[in-house]
């Protein structure tokens, strides 16, 4: 089962560049992957494969590629992760829908002297990279120690 919390900004920038490197079809055909447009990630004004984006960013991140299988079943926690590294993935898109326009309810004013509740900073922390290990490249765990060379 694949885990996305490991992958990085630094890790979705590789994939992208590797998809933008072989072009979206061939890109999608060596790894495995179904052409999907329901959810987009946007970058830079393009649009790429948001699935597949994020199975090789995986493969960066662990050295092992998430297949298309496990990115689907974990696809909305993906998502969040993707936006959470700073990238844009658009909502589906199930046709166009037609609502009626929303209608507001004019508030009263404020007091003179009344102040806004307070925002919740964001955080402008540089993300950490995990560390790797040097003989097999997979991220090590909390302990420091690779599972798979110690």
């Amino acid at each position: 089962m694949a885990t996305f919390s490991s992958v990085t900004q630094q890790h979705v920038l590789q994939a992208l560049a590797e998809y933008d490197a072989r072009g979206a079809q061939e890109f999608l055909d060596v790894y495995g992957f179904a052409p999907s447009d329901d959810r987009p990630l946007v970058h830079e004004g393009r649009s790429y494969d948001s699935r597949a984006v994020l199975g090789v960013a995986h493969r960066f991140a662990t050295g092992r590629i998430a297949t298309p299988e496990e990115v689907e079943s974990g696809f909305d926690g993906a998502v969040t992760i993707l936006r959470r590294r700073g990238f844009t993935v658009s909502e589906p898109f199930f046709g166009a829908r037609r609502t009626a326009p929303a209608t507001r309810t004019p508030r009263a004013p404020r007091a003179a002297g009344a102040s806004r509740t307070p925002s919740r900073a964001v955080s402008t922390a540089p993300e950490r990279t995990p560390s790797i290990c040097p003989t097999c490249s997979m991220a090590l765990p909390a302990t420091g120690i690779c599972d798979n060379c110690s």
